[in-house]
C-alpha cells in the first residue's frame, strides 16, 4: 500500500507504505525510535539539533509510549528572526526544554485518535486544542497559534510522530 501526501506547496513529499513514511528524504521505520527515525529527516534537522541542546534525546529515545508533533525546519523558520539561535545557547536551556516539551504528550495516538475539540495535556504542563475537521487534524496552542498536521502517523517503537507545520508556543 503506497499513498502520496501533498506538502503545502502541492509537490508530493512523503509516501507511506506497510514499512514506514517517507519523511523528509528518509524512511521512517517502527523498528526505529522517534529520535532515531528524527535523526534521518532533512526536514527536521533543526528540530533535532534543538532536542540535543535541549538534552531531551535520552528521554525521547526511552520507553515512553510518547506522541510528538514535530515541527519542520520550515516550521521553525517562520519564528522570529534569530529566535532559533537564542534558544539553542546554554542558558536558554530551560525554555528551549518548555517549547519542546509542549510538542510532546504521553500515550500513542494515531490521527484517527484525534477528535474535533479535544484537548491534549503536553509533557510541560500545559494544553494543546484538536481540531479535526475533513480528514485534517490542526493544534491550536495556548497563545492561540495554529499548527497543522502535514504528515500523520510515523510509527516509532517507542511513540508516533505528527509533522507539523508551525511551531506551538506554551504560555510560559
Amino acid at each position: 500500500m503506497k499513498d502520496m501526501q501533498m506538502s503545502s506547496t502541492g509537490a508530493a513529499t512523503n509516501m507511506s507504505t506497510s514499512g514506514g513514511v517517507m519523511v523528509g528524504g528518509a524512511m521512517m521505520t517502527p523498528d526505529k525510535d522517534i529520535v532515531d527515525n528524527a535523526v534521518g529527516s532533512s526536514e527536521h534537522t533543526t528540530l533535532v539539533a534543538a532536542v540535543k541542546a535541549g538534552g531531551l534525546v535520552e528521554t525521547l529515545k526511552g520507553a515512553g509510549p510518547f506522541t510528538v508533533f514535530a515541527p519542520t525546519n520550515a516550521a521553525f523558520e517562520k519564528l522570529p528572526a534569530g529566535t532559533v539561535n537564542t534558544l539553542v545557547m546554554p542558558e536558554n536551556k530551560q525554555k528551549l526544554t518548555t517549547i519542546l516539551t509542549y510538542h510532546v504528550v504521553p500515550g500513542r495516538l494515531m490521527a484517527a485518535d484525534l477528535k474535533d475539540g479535544q484537548t491534549l495535556t503536553t509533557v510541560e504542563g500545559e494544553t494543546l486544542t484538536v481540531s479535526a475537521k475533513g480528514g485534517s487534524v490542526m493544534l491550536r496552542d495556548a497563545k492561540g497559534g495554529t499548527a497543522t498536521v502535514t504528515t500523520p502517523n510515523v510509527v516509532s517503537s517507542n511513540g508516533i510522530t505528527h509533522v507539523i507545520d508551525a511551531v506551538l508556543m506554551p504560555t510560559k
